[in-house]
């Protein structure tokens, strides 16, 4: 059987808060970017207790000046 890839949720919010960190951008910096009222859909991103949607995903990429997969680790699964 084939394994099939699964997106890493807590590898993939340490490198969302990494990247943000390298542009020297805060929380509240990409609050702004996506228009949210509150922070708290980032954090939840970066500690890995929910993933940014594909679309704020590509949005990522594009604020960090890096490819969706420099963002997303996935991992193998049976």
């Amino acid at each position: 059987m084939n394994r099939i890839p699964v997106i890493d949720m807590t590898a993939t919010g340490r490198n969302i808060d990494r990247l943000r960190r390298d542009a020297g951008m805060t929380v509240r910096d990409l609050q702004a970017v996506f228009g949210f009222s509150t922070p708290q859909a980032i954090y939840k991103w970066q500690h890995g207790d929910g993933m940014p949607t594909l679309d704020n995903i590509v949005v990522l990429a594009a604020v960090f000046g890096v490819t969706v997969e420099d963002i997303l680790v996935f991992k193998d699964c049976f």
